[in-house]
């Protein structure tokens, strides 16, 4: 059988065209990762917003359900989280008050857990928390969501800077 050497020069061309390769991604997704978690947080806040908000949302009852306790009607608690998911929607996928709006997103993503402990025969097949029902996987999932927040949070720019050139100018620091 017939082998060619290959030289020298090819053999560490690769991977260093490898390492670039790699190196020019990781710069990019640094970059614009944050506005990219923005955004897909904001769709689905927009979605689920909106479902509520058309009433048409298959977790319209287990939300109604579990805020019970609200001395509020479901058919204005309801439709009013979904106005407040798209509110906050709006604001990830703007970047504009954003700050504000994600304290409240994470008590709200933390509140659906009530589920689980008001509802546990909703959430858990058979009692076992081990075994999550549909209502249950909907309901834990939510720890990605939660994720996806704490990770806009954490890397929001310092006030008064764009979180990048394309962002927007800057906004001047006050005097000190």
């Amino acid at each position: 059988m017939y082998q060619t050497k290959q030289s020298h020069f090819h053999q560490r061309r690769i991977p260093r065209t490898l390492t670039t390769v790699k190196t020019h991604v990781s710069t990019i997704l640094h970059r614009r990762f944050p506005a990219i978690m923005r955004g897909t947080l904001g769709l689905v806040f927009l979605w689920f917003g909106a479902l509520k908000v058309a009433d048409v949302s298959p977790v319209s009852d287990l939300v109604a359900d579990t805020l019970a306790f609200v001395p509020l009607p479901a058919s204005f608690v309801v439709p009013a989280l979904g106005v407040f998911e798209i509110a906050a929607s709006l604001a990830l996928i703007t970047g504009r008050w954003v700050r504000p709006f994600l304290p409240a997103l994470l008590l709200h993503l933390i509140g659906t857990f009530l589920v689980l402990a008001l509802h546990p025969s909703v959430a858990f097949k058979d009692g076992n928390p081990l075994l999550l029902t549909m209502e249950g996987e909907f309901v834990v999932k939510n720890l990605v969501l939660i994720a996806g927040t704490l990770m806009v949070a954490a890397t929001l720019p310092p006030r008064g800077e764009a979180a990048h050139p394309s962002d927007g100018p800057p906004v001047p620091a006050a005097p000190r």
